[in-house]
């Protein structure tokens, strides 16, 4: 008898296609494979996020490398990243340009149009409309730099879609932000103390929980009609073609008898 596993019961053997488990547990799973190759991936995009003009290559970069853990594709983290970072720079570069610009605004503005709302109670319907602009354009970087990453479009098509993506996906992308909204709200209140942990993990945690989320609403809106329209099968679902019965191995317990288990003076457990 096995340590954790009683093997002598017969099953379908072991398929090509893998039997995916689904949501939070999925979820956990796959980020519990990759956790420790995620904190490197967070410590080297920490690093090169110093230059602030690199923050878009580099996010991008960071997305890519998420995608591909999320989605359990192959990944080789520091070629993946240069690669990815080096392709990406254009779009990447003016990404990070324009979100430089909306922070700036949005932090100059904020507090602007609280000061005035509290001499005018007038000026709380722009306010409202700055948070709500600010929140929308929040969501939309879940999309974005997937986009960036993922796709050949222009950077006009991927804020378009990135707009509508946001309603497209809403429980995704409320799910997203809500998460997001937590890790960056712990690690301010635990600051100073949670300094020591962010270069190796919250950044990661957060696009990887975006990706995860947020990449199948690019699939089935942006990515699948592109191959619709075309005719040709997604490959990203090759896997899924697998019949059911075609196993790397077929389990024929069933089929046999049984053989009688002798009778033991000890009692112990092994390992097999």
């Amino acid at each position: 008898m096995a340590l954790f596993s009683n093997y002598n019961t017969p099953g379908r053997g072991v398929l090509k296609a893998p039997q995916e488990k689904k949501g939070i547990f999925k979820f956990f799973e796959v980020y519990g494979r990759h956790m420790w190759k995620l904190m490197e991936l967070n410590l080297l995009y920490v690093v090169c996020c110093i230059p602030i003009v690199t923050f878009g290559p580099a996010t991008a970069a960071m997305t890519k490398v998420c995608r591909n853990y999320s989605q359990e594709r192959n990944v080789f983290l520091l070629h993946d990243f240069i690669d990815s970072f080096k392709k990406n720079f254009k779009q990447g570069i003016g990404m990070g340009i324009v979100d430089i610009i909306f922070a700036v605004g949005f932090i100059v503005g904020l507090p602007m149009y609280k000061y005035w709302a509290e001499q005018n109670s007038m000026i709380y319907i722009p306010f409202i409309i700055c948070i709500s602009c600010m929140i929308v354009f929040f969501m939309m970087h879940f999309y974005i730099y997937l986009m960036i990453s993922s796709t050949n479009l222009k950077m006009k098509q991927i804020i378009k879609n990135a707009f509508f993506l946001v309603s497209l996906g809403i429980k995704q992308s409320l799910w997203t932000l809500l998460v997001s909204l937590i890790v960056l709200f712990v690690t301010y209140i635990f600051i100073p103390y949670s300094l020591f942990i962010v270069p190796f993990w919250p950044l990661s945690f957060i696009c990887f929980v975006t990706c995860f989320n947020c990449y199948p609403v690019i699939r089935k809106h942006v990515i699948q009609p592109y191959y619709d329209q075309r005719g040709e099968e997604n490959p990203e679902f090759a896997y899924k073609e697998t019949k059911p019965d075609e196993q790397l191995f077929e389990d024929k317990a069933a089929e046999e008898t049984p053989v009688k288990e002798k009778k033991s003076r000890k009692i112990g457990k092994t390992i097999s």
